[in-house]
């Protein structure tokens, strides 16, 4: 059965989507980047350059998006996390995902939006998953 709301393909009643890490890297983030077809599927929004309370979907519940890296300079490498009311921080060091056999796939950093204003920290967050060497990781 297909259910959609909001133009969101919903789980059936009493189903959930919730990944953990490993499940994220090798079921979908790697077939992503080698278009190979997902197991279920993410919808694809600018979550980097929109601001929260205008990405897709239930905003009381945990959300999933592929996203594409937009960098911040012509020539750089810095992902650029700008939105038209401010911008998303990192706030720690990345979290190191590893798969069973302890073989480093990627990394899970956390995000908080900020607004414009200096200092105007939001409830806002959001975690990035980020393949270490994609060619490598076996699906």
């Amino acid at each position: 059965m297909d259910f959609r709301l909001n133009d969101f393909l919903q789980m059936n009643p009493g189903f959930r989507f919730e990944p953990i890490d490993q499940e994220l890297m090798v079921h979908y983030l790697q077939p992503k980047i080698q278009s190979l077809p997902l197991p279920y599927p993410i919808p694809e929004a600018d979550v980097c350059g929109s601001d929260p309370w205008n990405i897709p979907g239930d905003s009381q519940e945990e959300r999933y998006f592929l996203c594409p890296v937009e960098t911040k300079y012509p020539n750089g490498t810095r992902t650029n996390r700008t939105t038209p009311s401010g911008r998303w921080k990192p706030t720690n060091a990345s979290k190191q995902v590893v798969d069973s056999e302890n073989k480093h796939l990627g990394t899970k950093k956390t995000f908080v939006f900020y607004m414009s204003k200096p200092g105007s920290k939001t409830d806002w967050f959001m975690h990035e998953h980020k393949l270490a060497n994609p060619i490598q990781v076996r699906v």
